[in-house]
């Protein structure tokens, strides 16, 4: 049986330098791991600065989005964000903290994993809650997607026509819901 293929989109960011490379060129030079890693590169959004949350707690980030198309399921995926992550210094100690690389599978097509009622227990968690909590396993589409202006405004580059499977939504419409000084946050970076 031949697996459908689907669109992904990941996002990308980081606001640490990795053996003294500056954020930016790290999501490049993982834009090409990640393909030399197995995975369909498609299209790729512009460089984005967002501002590090909670306000103060260290480097602005560099942001930006790209698609990948294939029949890969969501879980061998997640394998290679991982394993990508960990080659340039990522190291889980930290929930929402600073990073060298982060990678986050944001959509898999249209699929909701592992179950609407999962989904629905991670979306509708309080962020105080959000902070310190981890799901176990993979929730797809992220939870807090619709939420996250720094993801939205990449994603808008690269797919913003994908509707999401829950609050169905197309990215334009998520964005066109946050707060205006959210998405003016989240600025072009500039060469």
């Amino acid at each position: 049986m031949i697996k459908k293929q689907r669109e992904s989109v990941i996002a990308l960011g980081a606001n640490l330098s990795f053996d003294q490379t500056p954020p930016a060129l790290t999501l490049r030079h993982a834009i090409r791991e990640l393909a030399g890693q197995g995975l369909s590169v498609g299209a790729e959004s512009r460089f984005y600065v967002t501002p590090c949350f909670p306000p103060g707690a260290g480097p602005d980030y560099v942001n930006a989005a790209i698609t990948i198309n294939g029949n890969l399921s969501e879980v061998a995926i997640l394998a290679v964000l991982h394993r990508v992550e960990e080659m340039f210094g990522r190291r889980r100690e930290q929930r929402w903290g600073m990073r060298t690389l982060d990678l986050d599978l944001i959509c898999h097509g249209d699929r909701i994993v592992p179950t609407l009622e999962e989904y629905e227990k991670w979306r509708r968690l309080p962020p105080e809650i959000q902070a310190k909590a981890a799901p176990s396993e993979l929730i797809l589409p992220h939870p807090r997607v619709q939420d996250r202006a720094f993801v939205l405004v990449p994603m808008a580059d690269v797919a913003p026509d994908w509707r999401h499977p829950v609050l169905g939504k197309t990215v334009v419409e998520l964005l066109a819901d946050l707060p205006p000084e959210d998405v003016a946050g989240v600025k072009p970076l500039l060469p």
